[in-house]
């Protein structure tokens, strides 16, 4: 059954893996392989036991970038992501050691190509037997750009407008063939039946594309669809083509608003309530008891090297530079972000708010990123899930 048709029946939980751990100093606890990024043998383990514990997928973030800053390659130095494998592929991987697990990984509309993106899933799709998952970002890293032919980042505003045109594109090429089109007859030596192919031959502004694809048409028909994006254009987006929408949210109160605000968006597209799925994102920390689950986030707090600690902040700012900034001052006025403008804005908010310094930001965000965090009993993350 694929995750489309499973998506109805149940309330769902999925697996956000980064493979050092998402907290930015997990990669040093002394439980975690230090080459966890490159240990397909880790990540087997992880899937494999995210499957016997009945989550729904695994999901890979990605980044096509070295985040290694233009001022100084000191603060990359001590970064928990500096390797980890391109994900379509290490998904592939992952397909072979799990049979019912969703496979959900990031690629970006703003530097990738329709074609390659559609061949691929479809690929993984296949292989996976129809649990193919793509998370559709338009990239927030700026550092993306310098690797694509290009010195400075895509425009928030045209980097929506490439991705609402590229999804049409991969969307065109999965329809590239009907689902019985390949006869295979041996004995007439006919592989398709020419009536069930369907060239794309899309011209707009920003792709000319002919197609078709050259893979059969998914199990899934369309692999599943996920989208993270906050911003009125990033919701938009995501009520007209998304299936699944992975949020950060630290309140029921905010929580419920932007499940309404997103939800009223899907009857302009002709879509139903139960069309689209909200998943916010949730960090647990986990122990026995609550002294144990202390101790354990307590440990991985000490471990967070300054260094590391201003390089997350200045990522989820934006790239903005705090280098020049002393640890135990304030967050500085921040010039309004060309990467993801909602996590800015959260971020902002969170240090003016609380009157926290950098020191105290970045020892907030460390293992979260934005999301909410529970340490604590499994009963204790259970009740807050409920």
């Amino acid at each position: 059954m694929t995750i489309r048709q499973e998506s109805l029946k149940k309330a769902h939980l999925s697996l956000f893996v980064s493979a050092y751990g998402h907290h930015v100093a997990a990669w040093r606890h002394p439980s975690v392989p230090s080459d966890a990024g490159h240990d397909v043998s880790h990540l087997r383990r992880v899937a494999q036991v995210a499957e016997a514990a009945k989550f729904d997928a695994v999901f890979f973030a990605d980044v096509a970038a070295f985040n290694l800053p233009r001022e100084s390659t000191e603060a990359a130095v001590y970064g928990a992501r500096s390797g980890q494998f391109e994900p379509v592929t290490l998904l592939a991987a992952l397909s072979a050691v799990t049979d019912r697990l969703g496979l959900i990984c990031t690629a970006s509309t703003t530097y990738s190509e329709p074609y390659q993106v559609a061949r691929q899933f479809a690929s993984l799709d296949h292989l996976s037997t129809g649990r193919a998952g793509w998370n559709l970002v338009t990239s927030a890293n700026p550092n993306e750009a310098m690797n694509f032919g290009r010195s400075e980042h895509l425009e928030h505003g045209k980097r929506y407008d490439r991705a609402e045109e590229f999804i049409d594109v991969v969307m065109g090429l999965w329809d590239s063939w009907e689902d019985d089109a390949f006869i295979r007859d041996k004995a007439t030596g006919q592989q398709f039946d020419p009536t069930k192919l369907h060239v794309l031959d899309h011209i707009g502004p920003e792709f000319r594309v002919r197609g078709p694809l050259n893979i059969a048409r998914p199990p899934q028909g369309y692999p599943v669809r996920v989208q993270a994006g906050s911003s009125s254009r990033g919701q938009e987006l995501a009520a007209r083509t998304a299936d699944l929408v992975f949020t950060v949210q630290q309140t029921v109160e905010g929580a419920s608003a932007f499940y309404r605000e997103l939800k009223a968006r899907l009857p302009r597209y002709g879509r139903a309530s139960t069309d689209l799925l909200i998943m916010p994102g949730l960090c647990p920390v986990v122990g026995r008891t609550q002294a144990e689950a202390d101790a354990k986030m307590s440990m991985l707090q000490d471990l967070v090297h300054p260094k590391a600690g201003m390089a997350l902040l200045s990522s989820l700012l934006g790239g903005f530079d705090l280098s020049h900034c002393g640890l135990d001052e304030p967050l500085p006025d921040v010039p309004l972000s060309n990467g993801s403008t909602s996590r800015q804005k959260l971020v902002v908010e969170t240090a003016r708010q609380e009157g926290l310094s950098l020191r105290q930001t970045y020892v907030r965000l460390a293992g979260t990123r934005g999301h909410l965090q529970v340490v604590g009993t499994p009963s204790q993350v259970v009740d807050l899930v409920e």
